[in-house]
């Protein structure tokens, strides 16, 4: 913003529309405007003098009256307690997977500073239930942990869905059967202690009572 400076309000946006996986399309003065990932400016023939690869960052290309403009990157920071999440996790034996969205050179630069055992990128929503439909299939109980919107089919695919509570969208929180309520990914770790310490009070109980009927039977 301090940057661009004040936004010019004479500036109409007509015929807009988004395409799926790619981005959005507007019209200014009669002529396209395009803004969305790489594959957006293939898709309507741009041309452009780089390689999106070699950009760490979220980036999101604009085109203009079928010329490129130029690209804005965007970093989102990792969540303090990240680091201590994974770390406790594989103390578990839990492996951790990540899927996005995200460029694949994004997600494998996050998923090397925090460890991550295996990290796609450039998914669509679909590419996200197929992969996790590879992994259930190897059968490997599997928990989901999402925020946006398209995270809601993996989260109810999931043997276990969870969703941000605060951060995350009205879909996949009504979709996940567990919420965080204050967006801690270590929230999870607490979870699946709380959860073996409940199985094993569980088994107690079966036991013990068993035990008796059987000392009473006897």
């Amino acid at each position: 913003h301090e940057y661009v400076g004040k936004p010019n309000n004479e500036i109409k946006l007509e015929n807009t529309e988004e395409i799926a996986g790619h981005g959005l399309k507007s019209t200014i003065n009669g002529k396209d405007l395009l803004v969305g990932n790489f594959k957006l400016m293939n898709k309507f023939g741009i041309q452009y003098d780089l390689d999106p690869n070699t950009i760490v960052y979220t980036t999101i290309a604009v085109a203009y009256d079928n010329k490129f403009v130029g690209y804005i990157t965007i970093a989102d920071s990792i969540k303090e307690d990240s680091q201590e999440t994974i770390n406790l996790l594989h103390k578990l034996n839990v492996k951790a997977t990540m899927l996005s969205g995200d460029k694949s050179t994004v997600v494998k630069y996050v998923a090397e500073q925090l460890g991550i055992d295996n990290a796609f990128g450039d998914l669509l929503p679909e590419d996200k239930v197929n992969k996790v439909k590879e992994i259930k299939a190897k059968n490997e109980t599997v928990a989901f942990v999402g925020d946006g919107v398209n995270d809601a089919p993996v989260v109810a695919l999931s043997d276990v869905g969870i969703a941000m509570g605060g951060l995350g969208s009205d879909a996949t929180i009504e979709t996940a059967d567990v919420v965080i309520q204050n967006d801690q990914p270590q929230k999870i770790v607490s979870a699946i202690k709380i959860g073996k310490i409940t199985r094993s009070i569980v088994w107690q109980n079966i036991i013990l009572a068993m035990s008796v009927k059987g000392g009473f039977i006897l």
